[in-house]
């Protein structure tokens, strides 16, 4: 069986769409999707989607309703360990980098950010005084 967390561009943005929504049938995650798409190729993709233990079905009606089962902090994780190793060479500096020069953060943002690395640095060295 496939990752269930490990998505193509196109099942991501399906995927998104499902988060967003809670569930939905075919036509509503093809009227989420930021550009058009057909609705048997998101149909497609959903089977496809099910078949990876991603989403699962219910009959409403005569059309089906799809429900998210894989999470999507999780599918993040795995999104963004694919980005940051392909993209950035494993740097989660580079990437930070990158990330706050295009979309700046605003000051509240920035203090939780700091807030995070403090975290982050107590942790460091606790276990380096660990050892």
């Amino acid at each position: 069986m496939t990752n269930p967390t490990d998505f193509t561009d196109r099942e991501l943005d399906i995927m998104g769409v499902l988060w967003r929504l809670g569930s939905g049938t075919v036509a509503d995650v093809q009227k989420g999707l930021a550009r058009p798409v057909g609705y048997t190729t998101v149909l497609k993709q959903l089977q496809i989607l099910e078949e990876k233990g991603a989403v699962r079905h219910e009959r409403e009606g005569r059309a089906y309703r799809y429900h998210p089962v894989t999470d999507a902090a999780e599918a993040g994780d795995t999104a963004l360990r694919r980005l940051l190793d392909t993209v950035f060479d494993g740097s989660a500096e580079a990437a930070l980098a990158r990330l706050v020069s295009e979309a700046p953060p605003d000051p509240a943002e920035i203090a939780r950010m700091r807030a995070i690395l403090d975290e982050l640095d107590r942790a460091v060295d606790e276990e380096e005084g660990d050892r």
